[in-house]
């Protein structure tokens, strides 16, 4: 197993893998390098660097090379301890480590002559220092992730914490009722909004639909997340401005879990400074979180549920045709004429006054001169609520939506070398539609849902203490359908032959809206009888073989 041949043979793999496949080595590991000396400052060779898992008991060896060098990569980020033996000397011991996502961190330790029974505990020491390479970036930690106020509980509202981020335009707040290029709407590291990329334990989660993100963590299921905006390395592709590195929570050896509801209502809030009365609102996000091992120091399991209800009410002023208008009679002070009774004068010459064409009688338009394609329209146009032009229709319109999202995630650690975990992310959102006319005839747009299935399986295996090779293995599928609510729409309607039903796909074909400007920009002028449906499956292998050769890492 260790000859040259077996060795030439995982490199050549790894390389086939690279470039058959979208290959990008990106992933939520740090590392923990640093050398070994004696109180001298001579290098000791040949000590014995033990790192341990604070949550899960793993444990990685490292022999120091003769420079007195040792390194581990692929650490998961959480919490670790860092013992050095060597015989001739007293035990090295710094407990508390905590090595974040894309960390380089450095742990240096100085032996002193004793007995191997002594310990040396490091109990409080300088922050780490990242060394190994120049990239710029902020960790959110666990702790800021999971306690931060966020109303909708958006984790990527926390990316602002990066002195490099800016949040655009509805990138604030939850998702509901927002159109979806605003999830992933920041500039980062001073590109323009929307240009970063996500990644969600080493998946890449935007995909080519105008690079959205196709779901928003759960906040309580995100262990900590990195925003990297400036000098990151070749590993890293697909983004103008940043990265946003997330790293989700797994199980340990002890059993952990929370519960929460939030809610909010029009009881508890307050009047709106502007408005005679308290609109209708009511938000409730529950859900909770449940991990902990299977098998102690083997097999850990990580749950999360978060649920998300939004109701609320607003109300919606716009015009629309009088009851005079709607059976052709018009006001004096807008003239109606007969567009059938142009004057020869007219012709190449729109200038000449009313062009010689001849006013409907008391301005009214005959019962026989309305196109029947016209009172179809009308149905889908309420009557008035008051006696005015314009400003002559109030409703109280409902909005809203739903979101529910699963996470669930399994660890194992195989050997002492050998590490696999599993992650499924469900996600979907409902927004209702908001349907002021009560016609069909949405304001902005009808209803929308959203639809992802994301998994992940990443392997890791020190094959030696010099060679460590890392897979991981992601695929996602997101579905996302906008359907008018008078969809299936019959054509002949408007007397138009049969034929044209089957040359429009059934969800997509809808009466048409007529649009009144600049009297009506809320409803008939809106998008509210668009339809989209967009399908995403994307695959993304990333293999990693790593070489640390003296002090040189490749």
């Amino acid at each position: 197993m260790n000859s040259p041949k077996f060795w030439f043979s995982i490199l050549a793999a790894v390389l086939f893998l690279g470039c058959c496949f979208t290959a990008r080595a990106q992933s939520t590991f740090g590392s923990i390098s640093g050398t070994v000396k004696d109180a001298s400052g001579a290098a000791i060779a040949g000590a014995q660097v033990t790192l341990t898992s604070t949550a899960t008991g793993a444990v990685e060896t490292f022999s120091t090379d003769q420079n007195g060098s040792y390194s581990f990569v692929n650490v998961n980020p959480g919490e670790y301890t860092v013992d050095v033996d060597r015989t001739g000397f007293k035990r090295f011991k710094r407990a508390s480590i905590d090595v974040q996502v894309q960390q380089s961190a450095r742990i240096d330790a100085v032996l002193e002559v004793g007995a191997e029974t002594q310990t040396v505990e490091v109990t409080a020491e300088t922050p780490l220092i990242q060394t190994d390479n120049a990239s710029l970036g902020q960790v959110v930690d666990e702790r800021k992730t999971n306690e931060t106020p966020l109303n909708g509980r958006n984790v990527f509202n926390l990316i602002t914490l990066s002195p490099a981020a800016i949040a655009q335009g509805g990138s604030g707040g939850s998702q509901v009722g927002q159109n979806p290029f605003s999830w992933g709407n920041y500039q980062v590291g001073g590109s323009f909004g929307n240009e970063s990329a996500e990644y969600v334990d080493g998946q890449p989660v935007n995909i080519g639909y105008i690079n959205l993100p196709i779901l928003i963590p759960d906040q309580d299921a995100i262990s900590e997340f990195k925003v990297q905006y400036n000098n990151l390395g070749p590993e890293w592709g697909r983004f103008a401005g940043g990265v946003v590195n997330l790293s989700t929570k797994g199980g340990s050896n002890a059993f952990h879990g929370v519960a929460y509801e939030y809610l909010r209502n029009k009881v508890l809030n307050s009047r709106p400074y502007f408005s005679a009365i308290n609109p209708p609102y009511v938000q409730n996000q529950f859900g909770g979180t449940f991990g902990g091992p299977v098998i102690k120091n083997k097999t850990f399991f990580f749950f999360a549920y978060d649920g998300y209800r939004q109701r609320a009410s607003a109300v919606v002023t716009t015009t629309v045709p009088t009851v005079g208008e709607r059976s052709g009679s018009f006001p004096a002070d807008v003239p109606i004429y007969d567009p059938l009774s142009i004057s020869a004068a007219c012709v190449g010459n729109s200038t000449a006054a009313n062009c010689g064409r001849t006013q409907f009688a008391n301005n009214t338009i005959p019962t026989g001169s309305i196109n029947p394609a016209a009172l179809i329209e009308l149905k889908f146009l309420p009557p008035p609520t008051n006696s005015a032009e314009t400003n002559n229709f109030s409703s109280a319109a409902p909005s809203g939506g739903n979101t529910n999202q699963y996470v669930a995630r399994v660890d194992q650690n195989l050997t002492s070398t050998q590490h696999i975990f599993t992650r499924y992310n469900f996600f979907n959102l409902l927004d209702l539609p908001t349907d002021p006319f009560g016609t069909g005839l949405c304001a902005d747009r009808c209803a929308e849902t959203y639809q992802t299935n994301a998994a992940v399986i990443g392997y890791s295996n020190s094959l030696r203490p010099n060679l460590l090779l890392s897979i991981n293995l992601s695929g996602s599928r997101f579905h996302y359908l906008r359907s008018p609510k008078n969809s299936s729409f019959d054509l002949t309607q408007y007397g138009w032959p049969a034929s044209y039903n089957a040359a429009i796909p059934s969800a997509g074909r809808s009466p048409f809206t007529p649009c009144f400007t600049p009297q009506d920009q809320t409803v008939t002028c809106s998008q509210g009888q668009s339809f989209i449906t967009d399908h995403d499956t994307q695959w993304a292998l990333s293999p990693n073989l790593t070489w640390i050769k003296g002090r040189h890492t490749m």
